[in-house]
């Protein structure tokens, strides 16, 4: 019962407490109506079943649908009274006239009324179950609702197709099944799919449970692994196809020729169909209104949109190939006279015979210029028609990359698949963009295939091999690759020209600055970067601005790292390379990171992990929940970056939880167990985005293991062995900080060199160092305002470390950082400041970014529990947060937020 849907239970559980009711499930062919009302059928073993569905060739004739239906209870007709008998009789013989109706619908209220009753003499509900309703004979359904009304314990549950008229009764939708449910549908029904197949099936029917499994059980081993194209429609033998051909087979002949054009991919708008009929059919668009009044299609403005993919691959594949040629060849026609090439050329691809080297060219042309998604389609078309083996790997190659950057890495893998055996340097480029699809999910290997890749292309293909070595960039760190990583890059580097277009010279400054990385040469690797991101204002290439954005953050210029970030998201939007925004943007929230601008990382970070889903890439996904687990263990909000680390689970985002938990250590005070995690963090082997997180995280680091901690630590002789292999850790980030030139880093490698001082006056010193830095503010400097009151204090300097004190607390207060905000109040207390618990101060404060999203989602109508699933926050942070709102904008509800909010939009 509780598989059932909830409008579905409660009609029940209503009928159950004696009430009547009735309920329409409406959704599409293979949706699940029949086996939804097989499942209720099945579900109800004391309830009194009466069920009949409806037929089209009875459709026409009275009352033929209630006598299949009331069949289970006829032998109680001879317990009604003879009037009432007689009229069921008469109604049910077909010969009833109008002005019995009402009698014969008494005596069947009576009916239904006497079976719910006739079990041991106590009642049971009664339940009606009519299958495709819509195909029930008027008089019988009329008949059935007269009774629904007036029936004490009677549900009416029917079912009928989307689009289709309820005649004003409650309607529940059946949904398409989700992705995730889809998924589950085919591991069962076709385990041994590979996953770009199983995805590719997804995307071919989409949510509907019968397409799938019909589909699913109709592929051969080649289409299962995905080295066979999948069919363009469900097979002949399948029940949702025959059904979808009887019903385009009842149509008018005029009718099938407009639904073939316009299901004739790709799709044409309706003035193009209809130029493209030939001749034009009389009455034009009137020719398709048969069409819609079969729920086929729905004409909306130029468009004439199927109810379904599964429609439309029938109204294509039920015609004759020649018939569906002609149709290309007609589209085509029409489509070039109106200056559209692109889709002129598909059509004539679509119409081809055989190979055709000429026409394959001119889409390998066109799709220079199209926007990935569109380029994909048009080179795997091209593939098919170039006649030799190498070409149709070079297209296929491209075809793939285009899939991949268009958001769909199961296409790309799909098109990878089908690159002959013989395609020569195709088949080593086809290994390089696998690698590179492998990046954000960490696969092992991958960075290691990406350097065999840069090994055999480094002569012949340049280009590919300047790629290759930018990816495996991290390879530059690894102490057992440095040495093939160097020697290979520069072997690539001798043959730059010098004439290169600047994103081509931005890549090798890039693959420069990594071999001056993996050589141990500093000097020479930031003069490199710094090169490469010079030149990010000349370059409109979203993966090349990655390099530059990379770069950057590897010289320290975070805010330049975090401006070339966002400027590759948005390009990356513009050209319709969805995969690499998510991308674009952990770099964004990376360097937003670094420079402490908090609130922008947030944001870059909440949408990098939605739009890293949406394009197939989960692991992503999961560093961008960690890098927000970060940013809540920074300002100490323990509960939401707990439920961060959850959700990010392990992997390559697992370094990133590490730090969070670390700093969830400091925030309570515990030192000794944060520098164990975070010295395990930096002297871990170079891993996914590793080269960037093992600085950042060394300020921690020290703060943690500085030897006023040393001495307070427990088992601190134990422990001081540990602390001694930090002194070249931290040896190693002040030479790093120091040649950035940054006053960020310059400011928090004073604050570590002071953390880290013999004695008390160069440790002032330091400190004071820090603080003159004008890069740094937001919470890194309230941080150090902290320290440095608490190392004041304890020297009993406190007037002071009052005034730093208060500084930091006032700075974590507005940044909503509340336990590092008790943790400065705490210290100006023991400074010998009263201070009072602070009340409603918060009110005309700007809201964070957090605060600001949670706003605008509570203002939308969003629950706490639902904004906590939107935003990876527990409910108990949402409402921490709320109260923080109402605070600040002086609100004292929801409704009155909402107003304020709208008022302002």
């Amino acid at each position: 019962m509780q598989k059932l849907p909830a409008p579905v239970r409660r009609l029940l559980a209503e009928a159950e407490q004696g009430r009547s009711g009735a309920l329409v499930v409406t959704g599409p062919p293979g949706a699940g109506r029949t086996t939804l009302t097989r499942a209720v059928g099945a579900a109800l073993p004391s309830w009194t079943v009466l069920s009949a569905p409806g037929h089209m060739d009875e459709s026409g004739l009275p009352y033929a649908g209630l006598q299949r239906l009331i069949t289970p209870v006829r032998d109680l007709i001879t317990q009604l009274e003879p009037a009432q008998r007689a009229a069921l009789m008469r109604g049910l013989s077909g010969a009833s006239p109008q002005v019995e109706r009402l009698a014969l619908g008494l005596s069947l209220q009576t009916l239904l009324g006497t079976a719910g009753a006739r079990a041991a003499g106590s009642a049971r509900p009664v339940i009606c179950v009519i299958d495709d309703c819509h195909l029930f004979d008027e008089p019988s359904w009329q008949a059935v609702l007269f009774a629904a009304r007036r029936v004490d314990g009677l549900a009416l549950l029917a079912t009928m197709p989307s689009g289709c008229h309820a005649g004003g009764l409650p309607v529940h939708r059946l949904q398409p099944l989700s992705a995730e449910e889809a998924r589950a549908v085919l591991a069962g029904h076709a385990p041994d799919l590979a996953r770009e197949v199983s995805e590719a099936v997804i995307d071919l029917v989409g949510g509907n449970p019968a397409a799938l499994i019909d589909l699913a059980g109709s592929l051969t081993p080649e289409q299962r692994r995905g080295y066979a194209p999948l069919p363009a429609c469900l097979p002949p033998s399948s029940p949702l196809r025959r059904r979808f051909r009887a019903e385009l087979d009842a149509l008018p002949t005029a009718t099938r020729g407009l639904l073939l054009l316009a299901a004739a991919p790709p799709a044409a708008s309706l003035p193009d169909v209809l130029a493209a009929s030939s001749p034009e059919p009389e009455g034009g668009l009137e020719a398709l209104a048969p069409a819609e009044r079969a729920g086929l299609v729905a004409v909306e403005g130029d468009e004439v949109r199927f109810v379904s993919p599964l429609v439309r691959g029938a109204a294509y594949t039920e015609m004759p190939r020649s018939r569906r040629r002609t149709a290309h060849l007609a589209l085509a026609e029409v489509l070039a006279a109106r200056g559209e090439r692109p889709a002129s050329l598909l059509h004539r691809a679509a119409a081809a015979t055989g190979t055709d080297a000429a026409l394959a060219q001119e889409l390998i042309e066109v799709a220079r210029t199209a926007e990935p998604v569109a380029a994909a389609v048009v080179r795997r078309c091209a593939a098919d028609l170039c006649p030799d083996p190498a070409g149709r790997g070079a297209v296929l190659v491209d075809a793939a990359t285009s899939a991949w950057l268009a958001g769909r890495p199961h296409d790309a893998g799909l098109l990878l698949r089908r690159i002959p055996a013989t395609a020569g340097n195709a088949r080593v480029r086809a290994r390089g963009l696998t690698a590179e699809m492998w990046l954000p999910d960490g696969r092992p290997g991958a960075r290691e295939l990406l350097l065999d890749v840069a090994t055999e292309l480094a002569d012949s293909d340049t280009g590919t091999a300047l790629d290759a070595l930018a990816l495996a960039g991290e390879a530059a760190a690894r102490p057992g690759e440095q040495g093939r990583y160097a020697g290979l890059a520069h072997r690539i580097l001798t043959r730059q020209r010098g004439d290169e277009p600047p994103a081509v010279t931005l890549a090798y400054h890039h693959v420069a600055g990594l071999a001056g990385m993996a050589d141990g040469d500093e000097p020479a690797a930031f003069a490199r970067f710094r090169r490469a991101v010079d030149l990010a204002d000349r370059v409109t290439e979203p993966r090349r601005l990655l390099q530059a954005a990379t770069a950057g953050v590897l010289v320290g210029d975070s805010r330049r790292a975090a401006a070339i970030a966002g400027r590759s998201a948005v390009l990356a939007r513009e050209q319709g390379a969805a995969v690499l925004v998510p991308q674009a943007l952990e770099m964004a929230a990376t360097a937003g990171l670094a420079t402490g601008e908090y609130a922008a990382a947030t944001v870059a970070a909440l949408d990098g992990a939605a739009l890293a889903r949406a394009t197939g890439q989960p692991i992503l996904a999961a560093v961008h929940t960690a890098i927000l687990a970060v940013l809540a263990a920074l300002v100490g909000d323990r509960e939401t970056a707990l439920a961060r680390i959850a959700a990010a689970g392990s992997g390559p985002s697992r370094a990133l939880c590490e730090w969070s938990l670390a700093l969830l250590d400091l925030v309570d005070g515990r030192a000794l167990p944060a520098a164990e995690r975070l010295a395990r963090v930096v002297t871990a082997p170079p891993g996914y985005g590793s080269a960037m997180l093992q600085v950042a995280v060394v300020p921690h680091l020290l703060e943690a293991s500085s030897p006023s901690v040393l001495e307070t630590a427990p088992h601190s002789r134990d422990a001081s062995a540990f602390f001694l292999g930090v002194e070249s850790i931290a040896a190693g980030f002040d030479r790093w900080a120091g040649r950035t030139g940054q006053p960020a880093w310059l400011a928090l490698r004073d604050r570590c060199r002071a953390l880290r001082a013999a004695d008390a006056e160069e440790a002032a010193a330091c400190f004071g160092e820090a603080l003159r830095h004008t890069g740094e503010a937001g919470f890194p400097r309230a941080h150090t305002e902290l320290l440095y009151g608490r190392f004041l204090r304890r020297r009993r300097r406190h007037v002071e470390a009052r005034t730093h004190l208060r500084r930091a607390a006032e700075t974590f207060r507005v940044m909503d950082a509340e336990p590092w905000a008790a943790q400065s109040t705490r210290e100006l207390r023991a400074a010998g400041e009263r201070v009072d618990r602070p009340g409603p101060a918060l009110d005309g404060l700007e809201l964070t970014a957090q605060q600001e999203r949670i706003a605008v989602l509570v203002a939308g109508g969003a629950t706490n529990r639902e904004v906590a699933q939107e935003l990876h926050l527990s409910p108990r942070t949402v409402d921490h947060h709320l109260r923080n709102v109402f605070a600040r904008l002086g609100v004292r509800s929801r409704t009155e937020m909402a107003r304020m909010l709208n008022a302002g939009s």
